[in-house]
């Protein structure tokens, strides 16, 4: 059984940073599409950026240069480096894994198709 917890979020200041981090057992990191999707309320889910089996990176144009996705396969844990944090960037922010190697690409942000979703951690920017 596939199981995902993030932690790391928190409350901060526009202009700060937050370090995301989603630990796994079940999956192995090294051949999934692993990301990071977060919603605001009211909003829909939006994949903010994608991390597939051979390390290539996709990310939602508006944290490009901000953001940095990565993961450390040999402890199965996944992180999200997110710099000069913006309000309009409060949300609920979900790692999720999947088998399907095209939903991580470099040419696009990661659908929310994924088949396996952690709880979520709640990020609050405040202005």
């Amino acid at each position: 059984q596939v199981q995902l917890v993030e932690s790391g979020g928190g409350s901060v200041q526009a202009g700060e940073s937050l370090r995301l981090s989603c630990a796994a057992s079940g999956v192995t990191y090294s051949s999934y599409c692993m990301a990071w999707f977060r919603q605001a309320p009211g909003k829909e889910r939006e994949g903010v950026a994608g991390i597939g089996s051979t390390g290539v990176t996709s990310y939602t144009d508006s944290v490009k240069g901000r953001f940095t996705i990565s993961k450390d396969n040999a402890k199965n844990t996944l992180y999200l480096q997110m710099n000069s944090l913006k309000p309009e960037e409060t949300a609920m922010y979900y790692c999720a894994a999947d088998p399907e190697t095209t939903y991580c690409r470099s040419d696009y942000p990661p659908p929310p198709l994924f088949g396996t979703w952690g709880q979520g951690t709640q990020v609050t920017v405040s202005s």
